[in-house]
């Protein structure tokens, strides 16, 4: 009997190391050596995944990153396209941040690019964009660094084919930035729509959450109603400072800001914060990491209710609790994380071309 029970401990023994083996993060590499620093990202499916970054480069793949193809935007061969927005394996955007300050679209898989927007002002920044589908309108925003102090965003209801001019007078209306505030285009997070519930659907139930960095955080929104500017508790104050991404979770109806400061990007002094929203997208609650993640993060994605990933030059961590804990699993730098739309998958990417899987093992 005792020799019985002792086997039975024994396999049980071996079957747990077994599953805590099979829980392992791990981190992937998939491709890299290209010569472009990549921060945009918009992971379709499982299968479809595109990727944007400097000089002029635009990467595609069609079987969950194990084979990519590489596309230089004729053109536009010296622009950083640093966000990227992609429907499917035909269908993308692509932003080019200055001079020429202007957003692309391919409807043949990138062979060839129409421009659909552009800011030929010498001072234009863009930021990031982001989409959301309400009713049967296609909703996107695009922020850059403000002009004159002044807020700066164009939007469009129909996937990005045209787009609003920057209307000066409405910006006049809008709450002023401070001297040495802006958006930082890190990796094409730090805005994100949230919509309301489908019986609510209209225009004007989608409301875009951004913040800002600098000398200044604040977290934004449009339309602009009682979270028109709520100063964050994210270090701030220099121009390598502040929040640089934003991830909700309308589910728990939750949301995480990261950033910090990426001239000293081991430091978690003022790198996270945590959000609660009611169900008219108003912030009633904030909180602080337990355990915040380890340095400087440029991205951060939910990838289900509980769990996050979040990545930023000095490394990559998870959460397990919904942000309260953050676990370092690489030291290896990346400047984008972004979870499949339609899916489980989750890729990460950076400088030198580097493309990354996400998988537990």
């Amino acid at each position: 009997m005792f020799l019985k029970n002792k086997i039975y401990l024994c396999i049980v023994g071996i079957l747990c190391c077994k599953v805590i083996v099979a829980q392992t993060p791990n981190i992937e590499i998939l491709e890299q050596g290209q010569k472009t620093s990549i921060r945009g990202m918009s992971v379709v499916n499982n299968r479809v995944v595109w990727v944007s970054g400097s000089n002029g480069l635009v990467g595609k793949s069609l079987d969950g990153g194990e084979t990519w193809n590489w596309i230089t935007v004729y053109g536009y061969e010296k622009s950083d396209f640093r966000d990227i927005e992609a429907f499917d394996e035909n269908t993308a955007l692509i932003m080019g941040i200055t001079q020429p300050a202007v957003i692309l679209k391919t409807k043949d898989g990138g062979l060839t690019w129409k421009k659909v927007f552009e800011d030929t002002a010498n001072a234009a920044f863009f930021d990031a964009m982001d989409f959301t589908i309400i009713g049967k309108d296609t909703l996107g925003i695009l922020i850059g660094d403000p002009l004159e102090e002044q807020f700066y965003h164009v939007l469009c209801s129909n996937a990005g084919d045209n787009w609003t001019p920057r209307d000066t007078q409405l910006n006049q209306h809008l709450p002023l930035l401070q001297k040495g505030e802006a958006f930082f285009a890190s990796s094409g997070t730090n805005i994100v729509w949230l919509p309301m519930r489908k019986k609510n659907i209209g225009h004007r139930y989608a409301t875009a959450f951004f913040v800002s960095g600098g000398t200044a955080s604040y977290l934004y929104s449009i339309p602009f109603n009682s979270n028109k500017s709520i100063p964050l508790s994210l270090i701030q104050g220099k121009q390598s400072t502040g929040a640089n991404s934003i991830s909700i979770d309308s589910k728990k109806r939750k949301g995480m800001i990261v950033g910090g400061d990426f001239n000293n990007d081991t430091s978690t002094n003022g790198n996270a914060a945590i959000f609660s929203f009611d169900k008219k997208n108003r912030i009633v609650q904030w909180y602080q990491p337990t355990t915040p993640p380890h340095g400087y993060r440029s991205c951060i994605t939910f990838m289900n209710e509980d769990h996050l990933i979040s990545c930023g030059t000095s490394g990559v961590d998870i959460s397990k609790d919904g942000g309260m804990n953050w676990e370092l699993i690489s030291k290896e730098g990346f400047h984008v994380v972004q979870k499949a739309k339609k899916g489980n998958a989750l890729f990460l990417a950076g400088k030198g071309g580097r493309i990354a899987r996400f998988v537990y093992k």
